[in-house]
């Protein structure tokens, strides 16, 4: 059961991150759910009362404060169901917290459980439900032939007229550098393997 459980939410935070890359102001609402990964970990760790499934989600510098928050957590859970349910979740907003500042996000509050999730985020969790990656990729493979497909289409047109005048040779570098920049970035995220991407972004943060 635990090498299960580890594995989905080492799994989870790639898709996390991937998905990030997607959509950068929502992918993040799926690590700060009340049934996303971090608290499904967090609900875990206080059955068990160990604190190791959720130190995973948490950059070295703020594991104190979880172990921390988590002793106090497990002190007060014995004053009665109330206060379990309380310190519970002072518990998971100080885990999701802490995670996002990690990760460099503000923490916005918890989202409710059944909160939508970006349609890459929910493919990728039935992915690792099913075991299965083929729709998922069926679906990233088809958006990214879409964004391309449209970004070439403005530049090839914008193209034939390019020397008529100053302003529409502007007009087509303008499309020429959208598409070429396009194209770049996902050649380079998709010829970037998980260490060097994450050295990279090491790397940016010092």
């Amino acid at each position: 059961m635990v090498r299960r459980v580890t594995g989905w939410t080492v799994v989870a935070v790639a898709a996390c991150m991937a998905a990030a890359l997607i959509v950068p102001q929502k992918a993040f609402a799926h690590c700060d759910t009340l049934d996303g990964p971090v608290v499904k970990d967090a609900r875990l760790a206080l059955e068990r009362g160990d604190v190791t499934p959720v130190l995973k989600w948490v950059k070295p510098e703020g594991e104190r404060e979880v172990r921390e928050a988590f002793a106090r957590t497990l002190a007060v859970r014995q004053l009665g169901a109330e206060a379990k349910g309380l310190a519970d979740m002072w518990f998971f907003e100080t885990l999701v917290r802490v995670h996002r500042a990690g990760e460099g996000a503000p923490y916005t509050g918890l989202k409710p459980a059944g909160t939508p999730l970006e349609p890459p985020v929910a493919a990728a969790d039935r992915a690792l439900e099913t075991g299965s990656v083929d729709a998922l990729v069926r679906m990233v493979t088809d958006a990214v032939a879409k964004g391309i497909r449209e970004r070439f289409a403005r530049a090839i047109e914008a193209k034939r007229d390019a020397d008529e005048s100053v302003e529409a040779g502007r007009e087509f570098v303008e499309a020429y550098v959208m598409f070429v920049h396009h194209v770049e970035r996902l050649h380079l995220d998709a010829a970037t393997d998980a260490e060097e991407h994450a050295a990279a972004e090491a790397s940016h943060e010092h």
